[in-house]
């Protein structure tokens, strides 16, 4: 499935143009134009990566960043604006900005340093309790036990941890694992839901994920 980022813009123009680049590119798109709408999307459908402006005309930038960094502590966020003064960089820079982009820049740079983040997140072991995820070995173990998941589980289990504690609907989990689809039913997510509890969940005395019956699934201690 493609890499979905989000790209948090005011300015219609960029936003479109940014876009259409990224699209190009592979990557499947997301667009806000508001510091609020940017944070509901991300609660919605949690993407790859953030392209957040700073000068929004709702809540400042910063607050956004802010924000994902307490709630989304995992997610890339790669700052682009037209504030380039070092004293700005290193401000966006400690309050948890993966990258920095000053405002105009090329194409290839700003896909470079996307390409980067995402290499760079891509790396990060997700775990809950005794279940590990190593994103480089693609591989899952709970209790020095190796769990074998097809791309699809292991896509799953990934979205799940990325969410940990946090209630993720069946509707959320079909936009970032298998991408929006009208053929794809809202089913398909118990079965695979059902297969890896066989997986990570059968034989341990401790289960991990959680049915919140009228809402979707949950992965937590």
């Amino acid at each position: 499935m493609a890499k979905k980022l989000l790209i948090v813009e005011d300015d219609i123009s960029l936003q479109e143009t940014l876009k259409g680049l990224l699209q190009n590119e592979g990557f499947w798109i997301e667009v806000a134009s508001t510091g609020g709408e940017a944070l509901a999307k991300i609660q919605k459908e949690r993407p790859g990566l953030v392209l957040l402006d700073l000068g929004l005309p709702d809540i400042q930038g910063e607050s956004v960043l802010k924000i994902i960094r307490e709630e989304y502590q995992g997610l890339p966020v790669v700052i682009l604006t037209a504030k380039s003064r070092p004293e700005e960089v290193a401000k966006g820079l400690n309050l948890g900005a993966d990258d920095y982009l000053a405002k105009p820049f090329a194409a290839e740079e700003l896909l470079a340093r996307i390409n980067a983040r995402l290499k760079s997140s891509n790396n990060i072991n997700l775990e809950v309790g005794d279940l590990k995820l190593d994103m480089a070995k693609m591989s899952a173990i709970r209790e020095g036990v190796s769990i074998d998941l097809t791309k699809t589980e292991f896509e799953l289990l990934k979205y799940l941890l990325e969410n940990k504690g946090r209630i993720v609907t069946r509707e959320m989990i079909l936009n970032n694992v298998w991408g929006y689809s009208k053929e794809v039913e809202s089913r398909v997510v118990d079965i695979y839901i059902g297969y890896l509890r066989k997986k990570v969940d059968h034989g341990f005395k401790q289960k991990l994920i959680k049915n919140k019956r009228g809402f979707g699934y949950m992965i937590d201690i």
